[in-house]
Formats: C-alpha cells, sequence, structure tokens
C-alpha cells in the first residue's frame, strides 16, 4: 500500500469513528503502522497530527449541532466527547470562543469597523476591545459580509478606535513600531503559528513558503503553509504578501496579484533609499 492510500484510510477511519475519538494506536492499527511511524507519515501528508486532524473533525460535526440549537450536553454526548467542559476546552483550542458565543454568532461581542484609504487601495479595517480582527482590501463598495458571516449577531458599529488607527499608520510609517499593534486573532494553533511567523519577516524581505515551514519546525508542512497564509485575516499588518515560492514566482495573494507585486516593490524601494 502507498503513503497517499494509508492516509487516505487513516481519514476515513477517522471520519467514520469520531464519535468513539479514538486514540493515535488504533487509528495506526487500522493501517497496520507503529503508533510513531504513522504519526510522523500523517503529519507529512496533511499538515496536522492525527489528534488534530480528529479535533477539526469533531469541532465541525459540533458546530452543526450547535447551529441546530443543540443544548451543549447533546453535543457534548454526540460528538463522543467526556461532557461539556472537553467540548468547552475544544472549542477554545480551535475556535477562539466557547460553544455558547459561536451558538450565538457572536452575540454581546461589540465589533467596530471602518474604511480607510491607504496606498495600496481601499480597506476595511474592524477591530475588537482586544485588537484589530480584521483588514482586507475592498473594492468601491463596503463589503462587511466577511465579518457578517463569521459573527452574524456581533454588534457592529461603524466607528474608528485607537487600535485602528494604530494599525493604519503601518501603511505610511515605520515598521518599528508594530509591537504596539494588538491583534485578536481567531485561528487553530497551526494557523496562528504560520501567522506568528510571518511577523518576522522584515520589511523589504521576501521568504519562501518552504522556509516558513522550516521556521515553523514543519519542513513538510509546505502545502498547509500555504493554505493557512491564504486564510490570513489581517492583510498587509500579517504580511503574507511577503511569502513567494522556491523559484520566485509570485504565487498567489488574496487580494491580487498586481496589489501583491505593487506593495513588494514599495516596500523594496523603500528599505534602499533606508540603506
Amino acid at each position: 500500500m502507498l503513503d497517499y492510500e494509508r492516509i487516505e484510510q487513516a481519514i476515513r477511519f477517522i471520519r467514520e469513528n469520531f464519535q468513539e475519538q479514538p486514540d493515535l494506536d488504533e487509528i495506526a492499527r487500522q493501517i497496520h503502522l507503529s503508533p510513531f511511524h504513522f504519526q510522523r507519515l500523517f503529519k507529512e501528508w496533511a499538515g496536522v497530527s492525527p489528534k488534530k486532524f480528529l479535533q477539526f473533525t469533531s469541532i465541525e460535526y459540533a458546530k452543526r449541532l450547535l447551529q441546530q440549537q443543540k443544548t451543549l450536553a447533546t453535543v457534548s454526548f454526540e460528538t463522543g466527547l467526556s461532557g461539556t467542559s472537553r467540548l468547552h476546552d475544544l472549542f477554545i483550542q480551535i475556535e477562539g470562543m466557547t460553544p455558547g458565543e459561536y451558538q450565538q454568532g457572536g452575540r454581546n461581542l461589540h465589533i467596530y469597523y471602518s474604511h480607510a484609504e491607504t496606498l495600496f487601495g481601499n480597506v476595511l479595517i474592524a477591530s475588537t476591545e482586544k485588537g484589530i480582527c480584521h483588514i482586507s482590501f475592498v473594492q468601491e463598495s463596503p463589503e462587511l459580509s466577511d465579518l457578517t458571516s463569521r459573527f452574524p449577531a456581533a454588534i457592529l458599529e461603524q466607528n474608528t478606535d485607537l487600535h485602528q488607527q494604530e494599525a493604519l499608520k503601518m501603511f505610511r510609517d515605520d515598521w518599528n513600531d508594530l509591537d504596539k499593534i494588538k491583534l485578536h486573532l481567531k485561528g487553530t494553533p497551526f494557523q496562528i503559528k504560520v501567522w506568528n511567523a510571518l511577523l518576522q519577516i522584515p520589511l523589504g524581505s521576501l521568504k519562501s513558503y518552504l522556509e516558513i515551514a522550516n521556521e515553523i519546525g514543519d519542513p513538510k508542512a509546505s502545502r498547509a503553509v500555504g493554505t493557512a497564509i491564504g486564510s490570513n485575516p489581517i492583510a498587509y499588518i500579517i504580511p503574507c504578501h511577503r511569502v513567494i515560492t522556491s523559484s520566485g514566482n509570485l504565487g498567489g495573494y488574496h487580494w491580487g496579484i498586481d496589489r501583491k507585486s505593487a506593495i513588494i516593490g514599495w516596500e523594496a524601494a523603500r528599505e534602499s533609499i533606508r540603506v
């Protein structure tokens, strides 16, 4: 059996049996590998550990049940978790919010948003009391769909706060003040790790997906790194535009290759003047 066939079989087993919450040994037995070998092989092909994949599968099922307005106890039982405390911990770890907050669509969460002009186009910027939670390049008409789909019950108020003011300075001022920016990120542990690595790329520098994978200690996860970069919720401040392919091509960019090229060129020119 080829490696990818083993992983396909393991993924199918997890999806069919996640309500039993099988452990690493049990899953490894299904594809006739040692737990150590299976763990390493699964992470190489899937980009995450078998335990993390099981958690993702469980929480997606739990989210569907919560959307049906089932009780937390029922959701915990039907997902195969031992109780509501485990469900709570799983949501906090993966979703950055409690199951109750998810079920309520961000109810009682106050989000300020505003629109601003930058050198690279108009942006929609949003923040909570904890920090910046969203920046995206937008067309001429306001676009709130990302925010409303993520937090349909949140309180959205068009207003500019200090978090937004500090973040917008980064589009025109020195990146030495990056540590002043407060971010309120919602993502998986792997995504957070990748986004943090992006924050370490200096202005005017570029890195490849492979280099980012090496820096987070997972050199074979270039594809998973690319997926995490594509999910970046905070344009420019988390500089996913500074990541290119190993061959030197620009690669993809959620907000357009032309914009990515313009940002890279502007940053490189600015650094050359500084030197």
